[in-house]
């Protein structure tokens, strides 16, 4: 179960985080107690579960059980150990009907979906699907160690505002240039439940290290 606020680290398709590294790297990382989520390639999706921590996949697609070579079915993704999918990342960027598609498959095979969106025009469109998370995540900030609760607060303040208007319910994280504990504090207070990190912490000397600072700092 995601407990939150919760900080996921995307593991992207980095050599340190693929493969053998990844395994080793998600073990690493599942000793750091508190609220995180783990988000590796389909992959090796099967065996981080056993780790008994939150794992999404990074990507699904907008089919059902058929003649579809090559893609990533939710239902696999659900029996493979995951507990959710990230829809719509700024690098691999969907059209608003697949989005809709994704977001109903993982409802279908009780996934939790993460739809990602880059500004509050966005935000808004997607709100009304009802996903379970938005993430917000201006691509130009992405690797940057520049962290959008930092210098662009008011990116994720119109997120969670424009995600509210739609429905009081839902819920936002945001991602960007994450990097130290206190970009984690700063989110939480413009209102969301939690970031999306990736190589601040993938390819750090000490990743478990840095990950333990970031998930002191999500209370």
């Amino acid at each position: 179960m995601l407990k939150e606020p919760f900080v996921m680290v995307n593991f992207k398709t980095y050599k340190e985080s693929t493969g053998k590294n990844g395994i080793k790297l998600a073990k690493s990382l599942a000793r750091v107690k508190g609220n995180l989520a783990l988000c590796p390639q389909s992959t090796e999706i099967r065996e981080i579960a056993k780790l008994k921590i939150p794992v999404f996949a990074q990507h699904i697609d907008p089919i059902e059980y058929g003649r579809n070579t090559g893609w990533l079915l939710a239902e696999a993704v659900r029996e493979a150990g995951a507990s959710g999918a990230l829809i719509n990342h700024s690098e691999h960027q969907l059209c608003f009907d697949d989005i809709k598609k994704c977001v109903e498959a993982c409802r279908r095979v009780k996934l939790l979906s993460i739809v990602c969106a880059s500004n509050k025009r966005i935000v808004g469109l997607i709100a009304k699907l009802k996903p379970d998370y938005i993430a917000i995540e201006p691509p130009e900030l992405i690797e940057t160690g520049l962290a959008v609760s930092q210098v662009k607060p008011n990116v994720v303040l119109d997120a969670v505002k424009a995600a509210k208007k739609i429905d009081k319910n839902l819920k936002v994280i945001c991602g960007a240039g994450i990097s130290k504990g206190e970009d984690v504090k700063k989110a939480l207070e413009l209102g969301t439940v939690g970031v999306l990190v990736s190589s601040a912490i993938v390819k750090a000397k000490k990743p478990e290290e840095v990950l333990k600072e970031m998930v002191k700092n999500a209370k």
